[in-house]
């Protein structure tokens, strides 16, 4: 399910068979994943506490204002340091990534150092989920049939954090995810000629498809 080749086609690891096509490609949004994966914003508050506390400190024990916010300096420093690896990384992984919808499957193709792709066709979805963040940008959860084995670490960051059992992969840190999520809702529908059902009872703008009265499949918990 997972290899890494070089892709023939942007994102895609051979040319499309006949009757396959091309639904929608897109890749995260680096700011997004700055925020969502390497939680840039708690890195920037903790370093920032660690400053004020510091500078606490040498405030208490008698120093001046200008002693204490040059002994705290280096703590500014380092945790700017920290925030532009992390905002480098979160560039070279949505660089990195393609995510490729036809109508027969997904294709996530993905790695900084070593390329992978892994497929997961439309018959292999049991449920989706979509989680929003802000009006324009969001997440796809995708629940997999039993038996689709997948690395939680070699799929990282684009599997449900904390999930390692089974690993579900997802669309993480996407624009226009309503309309992605939309798309991908009627590939399943024409490709398997029946609805995935929802992740969890979500709301309906929240939810990635609709619920079939009679699910294809028991949707994962």
């Amino acid at each position: 399910m997972i290899k890494g080749e070089p892709e023939a086609l942007w994102g895609l690891p051979d040319d499309l068979p006949v009757g396959e096509h091309i639904v929608w490609q897109g890749q995260p949004v680096w700011r997004e994943m700055a925020v969502r994966v390497f939680h840039i914003r708690k890195i920037a508050v903790y370093f920032v506490l660690l400053a004020a506390i510091h500078a606490g400190f040498q405030l208490y024990e008698g120093a001046t204002w200008l002693v204490a916010v040059k002994g705290a300096s280096w703590l500014v420093l380092l945790g700017l340091s920290a925030l532009l690896i992390l905002g480098v990384l979160a560039r070279l992984y949505a660089n990195t990534t393609i995510y490729t919808m036809t109508n027969h499957r997904l294709v996530l193709r993905f790695g900084v150092a070593l390329p992978m792709m892994i497929n997961i066709p439309w018959d292999k979805v049991d449920a989706a989920d979509l989680q929003l963040n802000g009006k324009d940008h969001g997440s796809i959860t995708l629940a997999v049939s039993p038996g689709q084995k997948m690395s939680y670490w070699l799929l990282w960051p684009f599997a449900k954090p904390w999930r390692f059992a089974p690993v579900q992969p997802m669309l993480r840190c996407i624009a226009d995810p309503r309309e992605v999520a939309e798309k991908l809702r009627q590939a399943v529908s024409a490709h398997v000629g029946g609805e995935v059902t929802a992740l969890h009872k979500a709301a309906p703008a929240e939810a990635a498809v609709r619920t079939a009265s009679e699910p294809r499949s028991a949707a994962y918990s």
